[in-house]
């Protein structure tokens, strides 16, 4: 990983290119986020440097966070994030990521919570068909079907695809291109849509296929 960010989504709009082509892209405001601590191989292992993002006031922290932003002299985050990049030792605590760390043409990855559905059922959770609605189908029509063998195995195998809690979890869409970047405002459009709902938390990083 070369290039990580921690941004908030702002939401959805449209673009036009040099030709007149429309282009969706999904608007984020990237940092500006600090180095608040830097994880060497020999102390912690690794190398990673864990970044922060979103001002909050102090009376808002407990004292164990509070006193790991006083302890190198940051003004506290409200959120953190590890990136393991390839070449840590460019980067020192305090030093600001800006939007500008990504450039336009950029393949990248983003993670984000996706937005929460609830209850679902198999239809709308695991696309499966409707039971049919007539020769004695009902009263019901989308519930789930079968669900296995008879005395054997005497059990349902583990990942059959039923009703329960949809949504609200970590998701990743890769191979995202930056159509544009606004680096005075920290603002990068993003071809495409992006896990999770306005407001939302994500994660930018280079594309592991790109």
């Amino acid at each position: 990983m070369q290039k990580g960010i921690i941004a908030k989504k702002i939401g959805m709009t449209q673009i036009f290119d040099e030709t007149g082509k429309v282009i969706p892209v999904t608007v984020v405001e990237a940092g500006p986020c600090v180095v608040v601590q830097k994880k060497t191989v020999e102390n912690d292992g690794y190398a990673a440097l864990q970044l922060g993002y979103g001002d909050v006031k102090v009376q808002r922290m407990n004292k164990p966070m509070k006193g790991h932003f006083e302890k190198v002299d940051v003004a506290c985050k409200k959120n953190l994030k590890e990136f393991r990049f390839e070449d840590c030792d460019t980067l020192n605590v305090g030093d600001i990521i800006k939007a500008d760390t990504f450039a336009v043409g950029d393949a990248v990855d983003v993670v984000g919570i996706s937005k929460g559905k609830g209850f679902a059922g198999a239809i709308k959770r695991h696309n499966q068909h409707r039971l049919k609605e007539t020769h004695g189908t009902g009263p019901v029509h989308r519930q789930s079907g079968s669900m296995g063998a008879c005395s054997s195995p005497s059990r349902i195998y583990k990942g059959k695809g039923m009703a329960g809690h949809m949504g609200a979890e970590q998701v990743t869409v890769q191979n995202l291109e930056i159509v544009k970047i606004d680096a005075e405002n920290n603002l990068i459009a993003i071809k495409g849509a992006v896990p999770g709902p306005k407001g939302g938390i994500v994660y930018i990083v280079d594309s592991v296929k790109a």
